[in-house]
């Protein structure tokens, strides 16, 4: 296993490429780590370690000292970062190889991805920093992020919420707009990894460090190729025992397949090899990247479902119904109530005359939070029921906070049986919505979305 800490925890890093130009990927890469983003956001948080900007044609860039040459630094540095065209890469990396730096990542494209001589060229790097037993990210990557140690050693322009779950993706893009979309759904990650052209550094690389590290508890992934197959396949099995591995593959279609060529200069075979792969090593396969990250945070949140038997709760019968209707065609087993169950539910006197007394459990639209915790308890004490799915429609009555603590505190009392909850509404709905997440329970404001969590809870057991 090749060590890893220095890039992802790192005490010193030269940035190779700072630039006084606004706009520039060496400007804002500087900025990232001096303040934690470009574009601000109540997550942004300065880097604590010490930072050493590379140019040789100036002596301050943003309050901070210049050096001519990474050879220049006193200081041993644990990562270099490497962001200036891509003819003079090569020069730089052999310096920080005199330097015997930690770790490089090189975000300059114009390599394999580019053409031929690019190809050679990156070759040639990865040679010489393999001889020198240093691991390299890159090239053509956007960087990486970390924000449990305030690092964001990336030009994507602000750094995420803090979380459980590790994103490793080959597309810089594709990372870059998931971190927008996270700042605003308060989406938290623990790791954020673009490798780009995977010249050195693969995935099986970044799973195994990943399965040590304490702050995740899921990794997801977007991959376009892999180089190594037998070892991805040993690494995936072993680390997918411990922690879920959620992947969304692209290159589906004869089309998909050409353009990844000329994105990351990968060679990607037929998909169904690759599916089948991902099931042979316990990988959770993703249909979209929407899909990719609300499997990864209810694999990341809840425990697995012991058991193929599930129970939905709802105060809406129709959207009782539907989500029937999508565990169904998932396979999912919606168990039938027992008596004693149904028993238990009448005894409490919270229940309405017209509840429904099956599963789905229809505890009718008027239903005041003491409703809820009263069928919330009974369903999840029963030990032939694994999994609950709570369905909240918004009626005059509806308390979305209070019966959000009455969830919090149901999943406190039973953590060994998961929850999925879907909040169905919008800005009413909201405030109940971040308290559960806040609280580490998955909310969809969709029906199928949970049901398809459920499953993957359940196949992970099963």
């Amino acid at each position: 296993m090749t060590n890893l800490d220095k890039i992802f925890n790192p005490k010193t890093i030269a940035l190779i490429g700072a630039s006084r130009d606004h706009g520039s990927v060496g400007h804002g890469i500087l900025q990232n780590l001096i303040k934690g983003c470009v574009f601000e956001s109540e997550f942004c948080r300065s880097f604590k370690g010490k930072i050493y900007p590379v140019n040789p044609n100036t002596e301050e860039i943003l309050g901070s000292r210049c050096y001519p040459s990474i050879k220049d630094i006193e200081d041993d540095i644990d990562l270099a970062i490497i962001a200036v065209p891509a003819k003079i890469v090569h020069s730089i990396v052999k310096e920080c190889i005199q330097k015997k730096v930690g770790g490089i990542i090189i975000i300059s494209a114009g390599f394999a991805e580019f053409n031929e001589e690019g190809k050679k060229l990156q070759d040639q790097i990865v040679k010489d920093v393999r001889a020198a037993k240093i691991p390299l990210i890159g090239p053509n990557c956007l960087g990486i992020i970390r924000p449990s140690i305030n690092l964001n050693a990336s030009f994507a322009p602000s750094m995420p919420p803090q979380g459980k779950i590790a994103f490793v993706s080959q597309s810089g893009a594709i990372a870059d707009s998931i971190i927008d979309w996270a700042i605003a759904n308060r989406y938290g990650f623990s790791t954020f990894i673009s490798y780009g052209n995977r010249a050195d550094l693969d995935v099986h690389d970044f799973l195994e460090w990943l399965e040590k590290d304490q702050e995740t508890k899921a990794i997801a992934m977007y991959m376009e190729g892999i180089s190594d197959g037998k070892r991805f396949m040993e690494v995936a099995k072993k680390v997918s025992k411990t922690k879920p591995i959620i992947a969304l593959k692209a290159g589906r279609t004869k089309k998909g397949i050409a353009a990844i060529s000329s994105h990351t200069g990968s060679l990607a075979g037929s998909y169904e090899v690759y599916k089948a792969a991902f099931k042979q090593s316990g990988i959770v396969i993703a249909e979209t990247i929407e899909d990719l990250f609300d499997l990864a945070k209810g694999l990341a949140t809840q425990p697995l479902c012991k058991e193929n038997a599930v129970a939905i709760v709802t105060n809406g019968g129709g959207c009782g119904v539907l989500c029937a209707d999508y565990c169904s065609a998932l396979g999912i087993n919606l168990v039938e109530l027992k008596k004693s169950t149904i028993k238990k539910l009448d005894k409490s006197g919270k229940m309405h005359a017209a509840y429904s007394k099956r599963n789905p459990l229809d505890i009718v639209g008027d239903a005041l939070p003491e409703r809820y915790e009263v069928a919330i308890d009974v369903l999840l004490s029963e030990s032939y029921i694994s999994g609950l799915i709570v369905i909240q429609t918004l009626q005059t009555m509806t308390n979305p906070e209070e019966d959000a603590r009455i969830i919090m505190e149901a999943h406190k009392k039973y953590p060994d049986k998961p929850i999925i909850c879907v909040y169905l509404g919008g800005r009413f709905s909201k405030r109940g919505r971040l308290l559960l997440e806040a609280h580490g329970i998955p909310d969809f404001n969709d029906l199928s979305k949970a049901a398809r969590v459920m499953k993957a809870l359940i196949s992970r057991k099963t």
